[in-house]
């Protein structure tokens, strides 16, 4: 038996008995599946390829047995044969996903709370941080704000999507049912008939996704999970900090979280996000949360039947009810019919009717903003602890308070995107005084959709303007500028212009930038109003690719550390924005553990991050995932804000800072010398499917900045993707072995890896590429670029850093700590094989010396295959960009 066999072995070994079961079941499903729709030769066939690849981890198929395998099929049948491949990922997916929850539920224990849960938080900071008043003021002062985005990194259609939960649905309906039931049977008949339709379901899209289709995508995970778990968040906070008390008394815990999005603002590079799209995506977010909110409302009215004689209303209650009665008579006679005496219902029935005349626009009835619908609910909550009713007033109640206080009446704060040169054109031409181009036009009307939006929804509907690229501080002033230019002297917007530092110089010079930021007059103004807040923006994405992992792993820190210093020097409440990808290779991993690598001082109890593509999915798809992560960042925020976990962090650093330093430096030019090879871009685009990701048609935005074909004006996303693609991973790992080698010392190495989270951060990101990676795949590859030299170099590089990873790591194999993962990992690449088997039979006849003969529809066939390999491999490694 061989050492991949061996592990292979022990991670089947270790799958849970009921995952393992329902892996089983579905897969023996779609087998079924497969022999009704293709017959019996296509499930011999996917059974054949399946068994290869399995035997060459084991070492007793060759590739080349497999290639030929492959090779022998018509193009017709390899894409049925990709289709089935991805079609197990996604189940494989979901019987993941319900493991998870299943094990959330065994370790939900309130006397012992799970690590990275809000109430181990709130345990340690009892005990080690100072104590009930420390807690309170950390509680108080937690933010958490993701920030959607419309990256293109979801490989899946939406339709692809519901129907992947639709089997959730009765799968959970067959783990509810009785072997032998009716219902047993009832659920087996609709698994099969929903996983037979997921395989005649396109798994590519055929239009390409506008801005406004990504909106509702988005939106999706708000109506599903998001809108309903937030309130479950903040009750276990409450009840983690007083277990009796909650639900009878104020709450304790603080509404912390706030969402805000990008889909819809962002303009940077996507000229399909117009201002008329940003004033849409900002109706159809209210449209969404203004029917949740009603329902909630209505949900807790029709239970709230307090009798009047026994709860009796306070003054300002029956105020209010009689201002309803003579504003809208009709309507409270109805209320009244249906519940006479109940005066707290009649005020919540009739909050239920203004929230849906809100959305309708009957402006006699509709609420002016979220605050007076507050008003209406404190009303009634008040009124309940004054008669007593105090379980009334902080139960059901509390949670749709902490809805509206959460959601508003916009759901999330739409945030604008625009490169700072697209500012300095407009404002060129605008002074000049000449003709204004279209562009400048729209610059201008999408100040003018911000008035509109804070006019008709509220500041905090939108009021965040990114600037991609900041290089100065005129690239703020310019949309202070701007908005002159577009809204006159005589109408004002608030406006907070915040600078995206991206490229490894442009952090670098960051401090210096907002010294000349602090001077203008605009921010100062901002600062007496906002109680001297500034947010600053990384980008992760950028800095990856311009230096290389490692060194835009330390940069980022070093901007962090110079941030925080800057920030306390000039009394500002700093808020960085971390644009992490939901990669690897461009920032991603686990959101609580980076957070607790972070530089200290950089938190000081506030969090805002992107979640784009694959990852809202994976993070919102599932009511308990949700919980679960929301929990867990909500977790690294209070303890990355203690004194404790700062001064380890700060001990750790200038203990090994000299080291990484070292690392960093020789990870950065093995990274640069390969990247700057003469040819280099011409050659990756050779060696990956990086010109076809174009045609899945992921999402509205180009994957280029502009016309150039370098490696320059590439966006991150299909950068990372593409290397995905061909399990090679390299943005995620290349130049670390090298940096590792630099020092020579490897025990302090191993100290730093036990010591410093930073450090322990990116080697196990690293790991995980790694073991994502596929060095024999990746060698077929590579080689299409006719290039022996680069692909040498890769490997070398590939051996000589997992070589290191797992020395410094004292690992005997990689992910040896992380068994979950690991097993995951270990048990699909097997099949991730399969398409990337696939992927290359395509890719080799497209890249081939006889391309150009190909026939129309062999072209067309050879495309598809290639697409629908990438969709599968996707699904399969769960990364994409």
């Amino acid at each position: 038996m061989t050492a991949v066999s061996a592990e292979r072995d022990s991670a089947r070994q270790e799958v849970p008995e009921q995952l393992r079961n329902d892996v089983k079941l579905l897969g023996e499903m779609l087998g079924t599946v497969l022999a009704e729709s293709g017959g019996a030769d296509l499930l011999s066939d996917v059974e054949r390829l399946r068994h290869a690849v399995i035997g060459a981890r084991d070492g007793a198929v060759t590739t080349e047995e497999i290639t030929e395998i492959v090779a022998a099929w018509p193009l017709e049948r390899a894409k049925q044969v990709a289709r089935a491949f991805t079609v197990y990922f996604h189940l494989a997916n979901l019987a993941e996903e319900h493991q998870r929850m299943r094990a959330l539920r065994e370790r939900d224990d309130a006397a012992n709370p799970p690590r990275e849960s809000l109430a181990a938080a709130v345990r340690a900071i009892r005990e080690a941080d100072g104590g009930e008043e420390r807690l309170d003021e950390l509680i108080a002062g937690m933010e958490f704000h993701p920030v959607l985005t419309a990256h293109p990194t979801e490989a899946r259609r939406r339709a692809v999507s519901t129907s992947i939960l639709r089997i959730s649905a009765q799968l959970d309906a067959w783990h509810a049912s009785h072997e032998g039931s009716s219902a047993a049977a009832e659920a087996h008949r609709r698994l099969l008939e929903e996983i037979d339709l997921l395989w005649r379901t396109s798994q590519l899209r055929y239009t390409k996704l506008d801005p406004l289709d990504e909106v509702r995508t988005a939106l999706a995970a708000f109506d599903e999970t998001i809108f309903d778990v937030i309130p479950h968040v903040y009750r276990t906070l409450d009840t983690a900090v007083d277990p009796e008390g909650t639900g009878v008394r104020p709450p304790r815990a603080t509404p912390f979280v706030r969402y805000g999005t990008w889909i819809g603002g962002d303009r940077d590079g996507n000229p399909f996000v117009t201002a008329e799209v940003t004033r849409e995506a900002m109706n159809i977010q209210s449209e969404h949360v203004l029917i949740g909110l009603e329902r909630s409302c209505d949900r807790v009215a029709r239970t709230l039947t307090a009798y009047s004689n026994l709860t009796p209303a306070a003054p300002a209650l029956l105020d209010a009810l009689t201002s309803g009665k003579a504003g809208h008579p009709a309507l409270m006679a109805q209320i009244t019919r249906r519940s006479p005496n109940e005066p707290h219902r009649q005020l919540l029935l009739l909050a239920a009717a203004r929230l849906r005349a809100t959305r309708e626009r009957d402006a006699d009835l509709a609420y002016p903003d979220a605050d007076a619908f507050l008003a209406d609910l404190r009303l009634v909550q008040d009124s309940l602890v004054a008669a007593g009713a105090v379980r009334q007033a902080y139960g059901e109640l509390q949670h749709l308070i902490w809805q509206a206080q959460t959601f508003g009446f916009h759901l999330a704060e739409l945030e604008i995107r625009q490169h700072s040169e697209v500012h300095a054109a407009a404002l060129a031409e605008l002074r000049a005084g000449g003709p204004r181009s279209e562009r400048t036009e729209e610059v201008l009307d999408t100040i003018r959709v911000i008035a509109w939006i804070q006019e008709r929804f509220g500041v905090e509907a939108c009021r965040r303007y990114i600037v991609s690229f900041t290089r100065s501080a005129e690239d703020i002033e310019a949309v202070y500028d701007l908005v002159e230019y577009a809204l006159g002297e005589r109408r004002r917007i608030v406006l907070d212009v915040i600078p995206l530092f991206e490229t490894g110089a442009d952090l670098d010079a960051s401090p210096h930038v907002l010294d000349g930021m602090l001077k203008l007059p605009q921010v100062q103004r901002r600062l007496a109003e906002s109680d001297r807040r500034v947010e600053v923006m990384l980008g992760y994405s950028d800095s990856a690719k311009d230096v290389g992992p490692v060194s835009a792993t330390l940069r980022l820190y070093d901007a962090q550390a110079r941030l925080a210093a800057w920030a306390a020097e000039h009394d500002v409440r700093l808020t960085l924005f971390h644009g992490r990808g939901g990669s690897l290779g461009r920032g991603g991993g686990p959101a609580s553990r980076a957070l607790l690598a972070q530089a200290p001082g950089s938190v000081g109890g506030r969090f805002k991050v992107t979640e784009q593509g694959e990852v809202i999915f994976a993070r919102y798809g599932q009511a308990a995932i949700a919980r679960r992560h929301v929990e867990q960042v909500g977790h690294a925020v209070l303890m990355a804000s203690t004194d404790d976990v700062q001064e380890r962090e700060r001990a750790a650093a200038e203990r090994y800072r000299p080291h990484a330093d070292r690392i960093a430096a020789a990870a950065q030019e093995a990274y640069l010398e390969l990247i700057n090879t003469e040819e280099f871009a011409v050659w990756f685009s050779r060696v990956s499917p990086l010109e076809e990701l174009g045609e899945l048609r992921l999402g509205s935005r180009p994957a280029r900045r502009g016309a150039a074909r370098g490696l320059g004006d590439l966006r991150a996303i299909p950068w990372v993707f593409a290397w995905t693609q061909t399990r090679v991973n390299l943005p995620g790992w290349f130049g670390l072995g090298t940096g590792l080698a630099a020092v020579e010392d490897l025990d302090v190495l191993r100290a730093a890896y036990r010591e410093w989270p930073m450090f322990a951060s990116l080697l196990d990101n690293a790991e995980m590429s790694l073991a994502k990676t596929d060095r024999t795949i990746a060698e077929r590859y590579l080689a299409l670029g006719g290039r022996e030299e680069l692909s040498e170099r890769v490997l070398a590089e590939y051996d000589r850093t997992r070589d290191l990873v797992l020395k410094v790591t004292g690992h005997s194999r990689l992910l040896e700590n992380r068994a979950v993962l690991s097993r995951a990992v270990d048990l699909r690449n097997p099949y991730v094989d399969a398409l990337s088997h696939l992927q290359l039979r395509a890719l080799e006849a497209l890249r081939g010396e006889e391309a150009d003969s190909l026939s129309e529809q062999d072209q067309q066939h050879l495309e598809r295959l290639l697409l629908l390999s990438v969709n599968g491999v996707a699904a399969g490694l769960q990364n994409t960009g």
